[in-house]
């Protein structure tokens, strides 16, 4: 695919993909027409449930087939990057699912994300077009995309739902064309553009097939139902998330339901789940820690089979009170847009050690590598690579982050450190750029975090690097603490650390930040940025009204 000059290209062999095929780990058919077949064999079955109410597979495919049309009236088809800047809700389901009925690249990216993201992430994919959307009022994306529009030559049109500003397009709200059906799209075109959290610098855009979305990501999916009716699932997380676009796959793949919030709200989360019944629970685990502290000890009244966490390291306390007031098992997953996956239904234990389960050959082969790329026996540590049914065609518009990231054999290479256990369960240690380097020597936030997770008066923890004049860097603790807490301070923490849970000296944190919550950023994941920005900041001034000053203490 090529669109505005941006080539889209299979990192993985040909032969490889059609294998895939062959086994039986890819559908090799396009989103669109999979979805279509669930509406039409059962039009009535709920589609998504929102904010609004529900609407049914007959409603949704009806809507996705207008804006569609809106689509192609404005010139668009299969060479086009249509951006998706809508929250969460029926709206945005169907312009996905519209996006991919016309043959183009659906990229969205979550509602919140500032100038500088939408600049980049438009720009470098040379967009098209923009779907946009308002979020209740709050925001005003098609606005403020329109007044980017000077930046972003290549960025023909701005469609709107709802009233437009000057300058947009209003989507149309009745059909124009009765009984329209969609060209066939090629299974191994590209369908998805997965956005990263952009944890570590500007957002990468990850492209997805057809097959790669609907196979082996749909694969994942499967393997989580665990029963023979179809999966209700309430998804936390933004469906314009790397995390949130399990939610097409649900219903195009899998003819399941699915349930969103506009805006993730633990109340609000709790009376869905209370009043609708979801099989299954997705969520960052910060966020399914908020729902279980605010369900109390008595829990939910309808436990779902399942409760997902993925998006951040799950601690096991966390875990342990999910599974508490939740009342099901807890499914750990490790995962990124860069097209890995692996998961568990792991015990308390498993998760203290990082363990994330056995990888399956059909969504994500795992290997564990050395720095000359080989693999590693049992037992090493190294760097984690995967490739299967689920690995994605490539970086958009970027080849340098292709010759960094991908092999030539296909392998997506995750920046992350893991270890191939004896029963070939993979152990994830930690990311490697996610390290302190604290006057030369590198301390690992992920196992920080582990240890202040058990801590009985932390209910949500983070550990980042605070620049240092001296040192270079030195490890600050932000937590949250639960409600009748005492009040934590550092002596007390770090005595905690090196003598219940025996920590070395030198991991111990210097800094500690005591917040109401911590933070979460566009994805719903905890905005390491963010407290980064507080932890240094609140050292000479109280920088922020939420923050505690900061509290210091020296390391022998």
């Amino acid at each position: 695919m090529s669109s505005n000059g941006v080539v889209l290209a299979d990192q993985v062999p040909a032969a490889l993909r059609r294998a895939w095929v062959t086994q039986g780990h890819c559908p090799d058919r396009d989103t669109f027409s999979l979805f279509s077949e669930h509406a039409a064999a059962h039009p009535a079955r709920p589609a998504v449930i929102d904010t609004e109410g529900t609407l049914d597979y007959a409603a949704l495919d009806a809507v996705a087939r207008r804006i569609a049309l809106a689509l192609l009236a404005a010139g668009l088809g299969p060479t086009d990057i249509v951006a998706i800047q809508v929250p969460n809700g029926r709206r945005a389901v169907a312009a996905e699912l519209a996006v991919a009925a016309i043959g183009a690249l659906a990229l969205p990216y979550p509602c919140g994300r500032g100038r500088s993201d939408s600049l980049a992430l438009l720009g470098r994919s040379r967009a098209s077009a923009v779907i946009a959307a308002d979020r209740a009022g709050e925001l005003r994306p098609a606005a403020e995309l329109a007044a980017l529009r000077d930046h972003l030559p290549h960025l023909r049109e701005i469609l709107v739902f709802g009233a437009a500003p000057p300058g947009c397009r209003r989507l149309p709200e009745e059909d124009t064309l009765p009984g329209w059906q969609p060209a066939a799209v090629d299974a191994e075109a590209p369908a998805r553009v997965l956005v990263s959290s952009g944890s570590e610098a500007e957002p990468k855009m990850v492209a997805y097939s057809h097959n790669a979305m609907c196979g082996g990501r749909g694969n994942y999916i499967g393997a989580l139902h665990g029963g023979a009716e179809p999966m209700r699932a309430l998804l936390l997380a933004p469906l314009a998330s790397s995390y949130g676009s399990c939610g097409s796959v649900t219903l195009a793949r899998h003819g399941g339901t699915l349930l969103v919030l506009d805006v993730f709200d633990p109340a609000a989360a709790l009376e869905m789940i209370e009043r609708h019944g979801p099989t299954h629970v997705y969520g960052v685990p910060t966020m399914l820690s908020r729902i279980a502290a605010l369900a109390g000890p008595g829990g939910v009244a309808h436990p779902p089979r399942a409760v997902v966490a993925s998006g951040a390291a799950l601690h096991a306390e966390t875990a342990a009170s999910c599974r508490d007031r939740f009342g099901c098992p807890v499914i750990n997953v490790y995962g990124s847009a860069d097209g890995v996956n692996c998961h568990t239904g792991a015990d308390e234990s498993a998760v203290a050690e990082g363990v994330v389960g056995h990888p399956d050959p059909a969504v994500a082969e795992i290997a564990v590598t050395g720095p000359d790329g080989e693999p590693l026996p049992e037992g090493r540590e190294g760097e984690i690579r995967a490739r299967g049914p689920m690995t994605p065609l490539c970086y958009v518009n970027a080849p340098e982050l292709d010759a960094r990231y991908r092999t030539s054999g296909g392998w997506v290479r995750t920046g992350d450190r893991g270890v191939l256990l004896s029963d070939g369960a993979l152990r994830v240690v930690d990311r490697i750029k996610r390290v302190v380097i604290r006057g030369g020597y590198n301390i690992s936030p992920l196992e920080v975090e582990r240890h202040i997770s058990t801590h009985p008066d932390v209910a949500d923890v983070s550990c980042v690097a605070v620049p240092d004049a001296e040192l270079g860097e030195r490890l600050c603790a932000c937590v949250a603490q639960p409600p009748a807490a005492a009040p934590l301070t550092l002596p007390d923490l770090t005595d905690y650390l090196e003598r219940q849970r025996g920590l070395e000296r030198r991991k111990l944190p210097e800094k500690l930040l005591v917040l109401p919550e911590l933070p979460l950023g566009p994805t719903g994941k905890v905005c390491r940025h963010t407290l980064a920005d507080l932890a240094s900041g609140a050292a000479t001034a109280s920088a922020t009204p939420h923050a505690q000053p900061i509290r210091q203490g020296g390391r022998p």
